[in-house]
């Protein structure tokens, strides 16, 4: 009987029309394990040549239909009936149900109102960008959801970004090679999201703007300044701002980041006593100078408002608003002349130099040092193993009394 029914011919025809598609949704969902794997280039390359394997095993399946499938015993053609209707359910799992784009559509209306007009809670955590005079802010809690938006900022063309597996914004240019792209979400990888640009087909880390495979590997997308703050804060700097207003199409989506933007994991727990200890997902200020990566503990951080450090050669100040959820990273040295910082009873902050006060924009708005700026670093939110994962070598602070102290 195994001659005449040809059982390899089955089995071989499943594996090409199911499994490949079945392990390209792993590997790019958060399912269990996978996103610990290596697998970018597999992912890649799977999914390339995704198309053509399911072609040949529906070939092989058609033809075994008409060739062999009634030459089986009826058990034998219930057993094979049964596991290919079982795997055609499991098109609707890999092809729609964790299917990147599917689950995290684009807006389908981009639009803006003023600070009269808009309808967002100033509350809600923005990322803000500004271009020539002209400043925009995108409300995390919908960038949460649709993780890109692809706009403008006056003349400037802006890819806005943000992933919630890991905590973060990013805002890069989508020109490549003096052409703007289109951009799609792909998946995730090291639980950061994938997009991939129309015309060269690259994937690229949403955490970094590098592309990891495709023709424009070991490139990085342009990054464009930006700052994440409440609504209020920015609008206190930037009155004259747009504001992202949500897509009517997407309000149960919205409603399902609802406090994401403010709450840590381990805060959702009343019964946790130890709020330090879900150390994989807390959340870090990250900065870059110089190539050293370093990350700061939110919470502590939370705690002192402020911390005077030093990274390489750049003393740089850290600091929270009296919000508690909008930062600022700066360069403490101005004309050569470096100021170390702390925050008065009045809730402003000022130098310990001179004692000139500077407003949360980095100017120094009273004193003898008025009419100076403090130059901004661009600082990034997120959780500590994603930020320890893109930046290896991070250095940390947690906390230490030695960095309150005064550095100069």
């Amino acid at each position: 009987m195994r001659n005449t029914t040809k059982p390899l011919l089955f089995w071989t025809g499943i594996f090409l029309l199911f499994f490949p598609g079945l392990l390209h949704a792993y590997l790019l969902m958060p399912f269990p394990r996978s996103q610990n794997l290596e697998a970018i280039k597999l992912c890649y390359y799977l999914e390339k040549i995704l198309l053509p394997l399911r072609i040949a095993g529906g070939l092989l399946l058609v033809w075994y239909l008409v060739r062999y499938f009634f030459k089986n015993t009826f058990k034998g053609r219930i057993i094979k009936g049964a596991v290919t209707v079982l795997l055609l359910g499991s098109l609707f799992v890999s092809d729609i149900k964790y299917k990147a784009s599917s689950m995290f559509e684009e807006p389908k209306t981009v639009r803006f109102a003023n600070a009269i007009d808009n309808k967002v809670p100033e509350s809600f955590i923005v990322l803000g960008v500004v271009n020539n005079g002209l400043a925009k802010a995108y409300p995390l809690i919908y960038l949460g959801y649709h993780h890109k938006v692809q706009d403008n900022v006056g003349t400037l063309p802006v890819l806005v970004t943000y992933c919630t597996m890991c905590r973060t914004g990013r805002v890069f240019s989508p020109v490549i090679n003096g052409t703007r792209q289109t951009f799609r979400l792909v998946g995730a990888r090291h639980y950061n999201a994938i997009i991939e640009d129309q015309s060269t087909g690259s994937w690229w880390y949403q955490a970094t703007g590098e592309a990891a495979v495709g023709p424009m590997q070991g490139n990085r997308l342009k990054e464009i300044p930006y700052e994440q703050s409440t609504l209020g804060a920015w609008l206190n700097k930037h009155p004259a701002s747009l504001i992202l207003q949500a897509d009517s199409h997407f309000k149960a989506a919205y409603d399902d980041l609802k406090n994401y933007d403010r709450l840590q994991a381990v805060d959702k727990d009343p019964a946790l006593k130890n709020k330090d200890s879900l150390v994989r997902k807390s959340w870090y200020v990250g900065v870059i100078i110089d190539k050293q990566p370093k990350g700061y503990n939110w919470r502590k951080l939370e705690r002192v408002r402020l911390i005077n450090d030093r990274i390489a050669n750049t003393p740089l100040l850290i600091a929270l608003e009296n919000d508690s959820l909008t930062f600022h990273a700066w360069n403490r040295r101005v004309d050569d002349k470096t100021f170390n910082f702390k925050i008065n009873l009045q809730g402003q902050l000022t130098d310990l130099q001179t004692s000139s006060v500077w407003d949360w924009d980095g100017l120094c708005t009273s004193g003898t040092q008025k009419g100076k700026r403090l130059a901004s670093l661009q600082a990034y939110q997120e959780y500590r193993h994603s930020w320890l994962h893109f930046h290896p070598g991070t250095l940390f602070w947690e906390g230490e009394i030695k960095n309150l102290s005064f550095i100069p």
